[in-house]
């Protein structure tokens, strides 16, 4: 049977393009394999954050896990770090990767363009080594990533092709990254050439927001010259990234969203986006609600890891006696 990895960061608001890109995808998984999906609590503290508010963020994320549809009977939900094998992991496999490689990390490298560089910490840097750790941990076949985190996935195919040549096949399973052909990159609405990343309030659509705001932030989306509504990322990024958000959420080609719109003006285009966003995340947040009010939440986390840290102690034990610990 496949094993399937992905998690989602607990550092801000889960944005539309979080649903779309990771959240309505993993209930795909659970029936394609043995699905572990997690909130990456640890990789939370590379930058500063409030404790209080990354306490809530985990808790949230773990509710719309559940809102998407995901079944705790079937998928394995856990906090990464309530599993102490993925530092256990880490420690050892930061020895295996390279400064030269972490330094030309694209995450690595936007992240400290805007941070005092004597005030960089190690855990932003080293980052693609715990990552690593996640995914290899679990001897995942299949890590479902966004566009932007595929580059993690092939220094850890490195990584576990290093480690394999030196301790010998099967050391370690090599991973593949997925990512969905719609919706693989969702962009801010009020800056189409930029990834919605939770940190735009303009333009990015909250999983809780309102079906007012929703509204109001696709109305007053950036737009492009000309009338068509066309996909040409290039030349319409801002069209081009409704269009997404549409064939996503409808789960049709891009081709036929086009064809739907083929003599719509961009208003009566925006509306019916609007319409279709409302719906979804209006259904999603009233599942979000009976989850987060169950009072389920905490026992189905502490199911999932005790489940995480019996198959995570099969890859670490098989590492440490690889590499002589044991």
């Amino acid at each position: 049977m496949k094993r399937i990895l992905s998690g989602i960061k607990p550092t801000g608001k889960l944005t539309l393009g979080n649903y779309i890109g990771a959240l309505k995808n993993f209930a795909n998984y659970q029936e394609d394999g043995e699905s572990f999906i997690f909130i990456a609590d640890l990789h939370a503290l590379t930058l500063p954050i409030d404790p209080d508010f990354l306490r809530d963020n985990i808790r949230d994320i773990a509710a719309f896990y559940i809102a998407s549809g995901l079944d705790p009977n079937k998928v394995t939900l856990f906090r990464q770090s309530r599993v102490p094998q993925h530092s256990e992991l880490a420690i050892i496999l930061q020895n295996y990767l390279y400064m030269g490689e972490l330094s030309r990390m694209t995450q690595f490298k936007d992240a400290a363009e805007n941070l005092n560089q004597n005030a960089i910490g190690l855990g932003l840097f080293a980052y693609p080594v715990l990552m690593a750790a996640d995914i290899v941990l679990y001897d995942a076949n299949i890590v479902p990533v966004g566009e932007d985190q595929t580059q993690h996935v092939e220094i850890t195919r490195d990584l576990v092709n290093r480690m394999n040549n030196r301790y010998g096949k099967g050391t370690l399973i090599l991973p593949e990254a997925q990512i969905s052909k719609v919706g693989k990159r969702i962009m801010s609405l009020s800056d189409p050439t930029k990834k919605m990343s939770k940190s735009d309030p303009k333009g990015d659509i909250f999983l809780t927001d309102t079906p007012k705001q929703i509204r109001k932030k696709i109305m007053s989306a950036q737009t492009d010259s000309g009338s068509e509504v066309i996909y040409d990322p290039k030349n319409k990024p801002g069209i081009s990234n409704l269009l997404m958000i549409y064939a996503a959420l409808k789960e049709v080609s891009i081709e036929e969203a086009e064809k739907t719109f083929a003599n719509s003006m961009y208003g009566e285009f925006k509306k019916a986006v609007a319409d279709v966003v409302v719906s979804e995340l209006e259904a999603l947040q009233s599942r979000y609600e009976a989850a987060i009010n169950s009072g389920e939440v905490e026992a189905i986390l502490l199911k999932g890891e005790a489940r995480a840290r019996e198959v995570a102690d099969v890859c670490l034990h098989r590492v440490q006696k690889a590499v002589g610990l044991r």
